[in-house]
């Protein structure tokens, strides 16, 4: 006859029992959900450095091509300065009237976009400054070279456009003007320069910026006087 065991073992036979490990099957799909857990962290972080990345891509762009806008238009609108400007305007003491030599605004016509602009202001002469593309780089011209005002190595200016518009505006005289006249009654020309710089990022194309600004010159042109 089998004798019984001892109470000690039996317990310790039920405890072992009713104790139970993870199957491989188990196993393989806690790791599998881990992994998939792990996977989608990844791709938010990485999204997410994407997403800073460009947007600090876009902010850099966008300040270069305005501070490249702003020194164009600041430049420009000094456009055609000239200390001796009371020569230009007929009053009653005058003998002639002078023409304004820094006036011009290189090849500009009106209405006509262009790649690139040179002018001038005293002291100086008609084109000792401007403004063009090369190379999808902006350069500027001073001190009778061309040098570059945009960093080719992070921008890449892939339009820069100079449009001049212009209108004349008759103005009056004392005397009437002689019939037939192309020069009387004088006309004063007021002009204004819109200015389109388009840029990429070199390190990443799809990030595209567009600057836009409008400069009205400050020295009218005047053309034609009025009779003595």
């Amino acid at each position: 006859m089998l004798k019984p065991r001892p109470l000690a073992l039996a317990r310790r036979t039920r405890r072992f029992a009713s104790q139970r490990g993870l199957s491989i099957v188990e196993l393989m799909v806690g790791v599998a959900i881990g992994l998939f857990v792990v996977a989608g962290a990844t791709v938010v972080v990485s999204n997410q450095l994407g997403d800073n990345r460009r947007l600090m891509l876009e902010t850099q762009i966008q300040q270069d091509l305005r501070a490249t806008a702003d020194v164009i238009a600041r430049d420009l609108r000094r456009s055609g300065y000239w200390g001796n400007a009371e020569s230009g305007i007929w009053h009653a003491g005058a003998t002639s009237v002078a023409s304004n030599p820094f006036t011009p605004l290189g090849a500009l016509s009106s209405g006509v976009a262009a790649s690139a602009v040179q002018f001038g202001y005293a002291p100086g002469t008609a084109s000792d400054h401007g403004f063009r593309l090369t190379s999808g780089v902006i350069q500027m011209y001073v001190g009778g070279a061309w040098q570059p005002l945009t960093d080719g190595s992070t921008l890449r200016v892939t339009d820069f456009q100079v449009t001049l518009n212009s209108h004349d505006i008759d103005l009056a005289c004392f005397n009437p003007c002689p019939i037939g006249s192309t020069t009387c009654p004088p006309k004063q020309t007021v002009r204004e320069i819109t200015v389109l710089i388009d840029g990429t990022a070199v390190h990443d194309p799809a990030v595209r910026r567009t600057a836009r600004s409008n400069v009205r010159l400050r020295n009218d042109v005047i053309a034609g006087a009025c009779p003595a």
